[in-house]
């Protein structure tokens, strides 16, 4: 006699869903589709690979690539065609531009790269629009002395020329790795690394990291510092704020203090600082690399008017600095308004600051000068501007 089981009589489960293998492709054309100057599309990315559903590791690297592949390569696609149909040949550009770069003529690359008022703005070098359209590279940068050992555990690095940077080449998802969770390295561009080094703070010294935004840079001075003296960070918004303390938290950084600053005449703090660095808002040229959508959504005017908000900020956060102390203006763009421009108004404005002579990190032989100029195909970074003065005594 058969005796009849619970779980024989079971409906067996569904099937599941078949895997829509253009689901890439749709969920591309949806942030392509939708991004805007007011909703910039890393943002929009950043949005839709957490809430779409279904989103696969693999689904999310392929909506990336189609995404910054698309804003790479608008200037060479057919607008006519259907987005589809322009995703697909922006990401075949990326693959003939990695294997065969020379197929690219200097002239096509003038005329397509960046908007034309950028010739306006600054010197446009075609070894820079080259690096525009080459794959970003990621890099790390470790707790001194533990380079060598954090090379080894990730695999696919490489070594920079400055000291506690890593290139790293791997599609592993770092922010996922303990070591970063244990504050063994943070990510951050070699070029704003390169800003923490020409500040080259002392241990026990006082700083202001003026516009510090989520604290990378403040993170690494305090490294710089051997986590002795102080660091005031300010931030006109206070989400950012809180973001740099649950980072500052996991970096194990505690010699800072965390103050919301407007940019107005009424500092933060009373204090007098040993160094001030004003890392400001700007136009972002030199991240056009890693940010692609920019290069269509920035204008002239953008460049202008913030131009005008660095310079208050240099002379409002200038007030700060004691005398004998260090003033350092960084900015992550190449435009002649937003850096030499910026940095000559200043000067001319307040003569009881000197022009302060700074080391290039990549290039510690040089003589040094009070301005640098870093370009992304030389270090391999992002744009970034930097000049100094000290205080008369």
């Amino acid at each position: 006699m058969l005796v009849s089981h619970p779980d024989w009589d079971a409906p067996a489960p569904p099937p599941p869903p078949p895997v829509d293998p253009d689901a890439w492709l749709k969920l591309a054309c949806t942030i392509v589709g939708s991004a805007s100057r007011e909703q910039p599309a890393d943002a929009l990315l950043r949005h839709q690979l957490k809430t779409a559903p279904n989103v696969t590791r693999l689904i999310s690297r392929q909506v990336s690539q189609a995404v910054f592949a698309y804003f790479r390569w608008r200037g060479w696609l057919d607008q006519g065609l259907k987005l589809e149909s322009q995703i697909r040949a922006a990401l075949e550009l990326v693959e003939t531009y990695a294997h065969r770069p020379g197929s690219f003529s200097d002239a096509d690359l003038m005329q397509r790269c960046v908007p034309e008022w950028v010739r306006e703005v600054m010197p446009v070098e075609v070894a820079w629009l080259r690096s525009l359209q080459a794959e970003p590279q990621l890099w790390l940068r470790v707790k001194p002395g533990r380079g060598q050992a954090l090379a080894q555990v990730l695999g696919y690095t490489e070594r920079c020329a400055l000291p506690d940077a890593l290139a790293y080449s791997g599609d592993e998802d770092l922010f996922r790795r303990p070591e970063f969770h244990a504050g063994e390295f943070e990510i951050q561009d070699v070029s704003s690394q390169a800003v923490g080094m020409i500040c080259s703070p002392e241990a026990g010294e006082t700083w202001w990291d003026a516009c510090a935004g989520e604290g990378g840079k403040l993170l690494h001075l305090s490294v710089l510092m051997r986590g002795k003296g102080m660091i005031w960070a300010s931030d006109r918004t206070e989400w950012r704020l809180k973001k740099l303390k649950i980072r500052t938290a996991r970096a194990q950084c505690f010699n800072y203090r965390a103050a919301l600053w407007n940019g107005g005449p009424k500092l933060p703090t009373k204090t007098r600082f040993d160094g001030v660095l004003v890392d400001a808002p700007c136009s972002g040229l030199g991240t056009w690399q890693r940010n692609p959508h920019a290069r269509w959504t920035t204008t002239p005017e953008d460049v202008r008017e913030l131009a005008t908000e660095q310079l208050q900020l240099l002379r409002h956060a200038a007030a700060a600095v004691k005398p004998g102390g260090e003033l350092i203006y960084s900015v992550c763009t190449l435009t002649r308004t937003e850096t030499v421009e910026v940095a000559a108004a200043f000067q001319s404005a307040h003569p009881e600051f000197t022009p302060l002579p700074l080391a290039n990190p990549f290039h510690s032989h040089e003589p040094r000068q009070p301005q640098q100029l870093l370009w992304p195909h030389i270090t391999g970074g992002g744009g970034m501007f930097i000049a100094g003065w000290r205080r008369q005594a």
